[in-house]
């Protein structure tokens, strides 16, 4: 649960993202690969989170097909 006193809609937001299993990461990444790949989402018309997670899933599901043979 939020910390303080949050509003409703906050409430309602966090226990949605629970449910659904979202969580929240933090990575520290150059500024010009973060400025190109924004740049390259962009001109793809794609989410910059939605891209990011196609690649992890695909990256992940690869490696671990690679690791299981």
């Amino acid at each position: 649960m939020p910390t303080g006193n949050p509003k409703p809609q906050t409430v309602a937001s966090k226990k949605y993202q629970d449910k659904v299993g979202w969580i929240s990461k933090s990575y520290k990444l150059k500024k010009e690969v973060v400025e190109l790949y924004a740049d390259a989402c962009e001109k793809a018309g794609v989410s910059q989170s939605g891209q990011l997670m196609k690649m992890m899933k695909e990256f992940a599901d690869k490696t671990n097909r690679e690791h299981s043979e």
